[in-house]
């Protein structure tokens, strides 16, 4: 969407507007430094039921799926039915050897305390041809039988997790980490009839604390989202950028 000069405009004005009642220095600490407390009251009144899936997601971001690169302008043209059978078969078509299901996704964390801290480097090799030729060799993970894994940063209550999930259920190739501070929302994720341990690990991080161990190893991420998260954070705190 390309916005006008007077759409701009009108949005430039409505920003200075916001703007012009400040909350108190002292109330900025506290939301700050206790934003996951905030947010679990948020989700202990709301549950899921405040935003909406994202069922556009997948067919406003296509890429988001191991599509190749010559299939990717005839998958935004299809109806989303048929965006969800284009993805399972072409994960049936990358031919990645058959592994046994993991019992669930309760396994212990091989992320060091400095797990994800060269965020930079890290995401540079997210497209590596290593980790596509199969399984890493390395201790079993949530996941680690996988061949394509996304991971969400700030997944709430699950509206963007799920509508990828109901999408790429018949794809065992795949997995999807999840995350966010608020346990409350966590649990949300992990509590939803369409959660499914086998494909999906939702955990508690706050990507913020670069000291966090994530439960996977580096260097093994084919995609991150993060939906409506950047906006939430304070640009002094987003260390990972």
């Amino acid at each position: 969407m390309q916005w006008s000069k007077e759409e701009e405009e009108a949005a430039r004005k409505k920003v200075e507007e916001n703007s012009a009642v400040r909350v108190l220095l002292e109330e900025q600490v506290k939301y700050e430094s206790e934003a996951s407390k905030y947010w679990d009251t948020f989700y202990k009144i709301h549950k899921n039921k405040f935003f909406k899936d994202r069922n556009w997601l997948l067919r406003e971001f296509p890429e988001i799926l191991p599509v190749g690169q010559k299939t990717e302008e005839k998958v935004k043209e299809l109806s989303w039915n048929h965006v969800k059978v284009h993805a399972a078969n072409c994960f049936s078509r990358m031919h990645c050897p058959t592994m046994p299901e993991e019992k669930n996704h309760d396994g212990e964390s091989s992320g060091s305390s400095d797990g994800q801290n060269k965020a930079g480097s890290d995401f540079s090799n997210l497209d590596s041809k290593e980790h596509r030729k199969g399984p890493l060799k390395t201790e079993l993970f949530p996941g680690s039988n996988a061949t394509f894994r996304i991971l969400e940063v700030g997944c709430g209550a699950g509206n963007s997790v799920f509508p990828i999930l109901n999408t790429l259920q018949n794809a065992p190739e795949f997995f999807l980490y999840c995350c966010d501070f608020a346990s409350g929302a966590v649990e949300l994720v992990k509590s939803h009839a369409s959660y499914r341990a086998a494909q999906c690990c939702a955990f508690v991080h706050d990507v913020c604390d670069d000291g966090l161990p994530y439960p996977f190893p580096d260097g093994i991420l084919d995609v991150i989202l993060l939906v409506f998260v950047l906006s939430s954070i304070h640009p002094d705190r987003a260390l990972f950028i």
